[in-house]
């Protein structure tokens, strides 16, 4: 663990009400992909009770040459400090912190149960797969409401184009509410989901990461299916 000033290099909108900020990538720091850290605001204009600290995972991938942090843009004294903060303005980062990383056995496959900002970590981990041309059946399943509140989604519908043994499965919960078109998947993940593309639900390891009651919905759905606990690894985004 380290702590670093970075400065904000510049901000987008990646869907709705969900911004990614660019910061520089400190020189020595080393992280792996889908760790976290804590951003501390410095001196910030105003505060409230949840104070001047958020931690937030690397949505960047390490091989990257600066640093990416996304969220859903709450009204918050946080989030407001941060919406409106100019290229150049610093900010105080402890990291990196976690566990939540690919297992180093390519054999094995891993299967990502992603649910809206919880995307982070897997962008994170998809493209440095694809940087390090890992040999990793990866399978991603994402769901969120329609694709507007979908963060990173074209990037990881494209990933497949860099990385051999990847698919994609997109889900989207609301699709009356989009103005989008949409091919892929409708509702939420299920378990016939999962097995209309995993032949054996008991092989992979397992990495769910997403609200609260979208994690423990997956984990009762991989129970029922007798996957063993030690090959579910979880991460829960509650917001804020």
């Amino acid at each position: 663990m380290s702590m670093f000033n970075v400065k904000l290099l510049r901000k987008e909108e990646i869907a709705t009400d969900t911004m990614t900020f660019y910061f520089e990538k400190p020189e020595g720091f080393i992280y792996k992909a889908g760790q976290y850290g804590d951003l501390t605001l410095i001196d910030p204009p105003e505060t409230d009770s949840g104070g001047d600290t958020r931690t937030f995972t690397m949505a960047s991938a390490p091989g990257e040459n600066h640093l990416m942090f996304a969220t859903r843009m709450r009204d918050t004294a946080f989030k407001r400090v941060l919406r409106s903060m100019d290229p150049g303005t610093e900010i105080k980062l402890e990291a990196a912190y976690g566990s939540f990383t690919l297992h180093n056995n390519a054999d094995i496959s891993a299967v990502f149960l992603v649910g809206g900002i919880g995307v982070t970590p897997v962008r994170s981990i998809v493209v440095q797969a694809a940087q390090d041309r890992l040999s990793h059946t990866l399978h991603v399943f994402y769901a969120n409401n329609t694709p507007e509140d979908s963060a990173y989604l074209s990037e990881l519908m494209a990933a497949g184009e860099r990385i051999p043994n990847y698919s994609f499965i997109g889900t989207m919960a609301e699709m009356e509410k989009s103005s989008a078109t949409w091919s892929g998947e409708t509702g939420f993940i299920t378990g016939a989901m999962l097995g209309k593309h995993i032949n054996d639900l008991a092989l992979p390891i397992y990495y769910i990461v997403g609200p609260p009651g979208m994690v423990r919905a997956m984990r009762e759905i991989l129970n029922e299916a007798s996957v063993n606990e030690d090959n579910i690894r979880t991460e829960e985004f509650s917001g804020y």
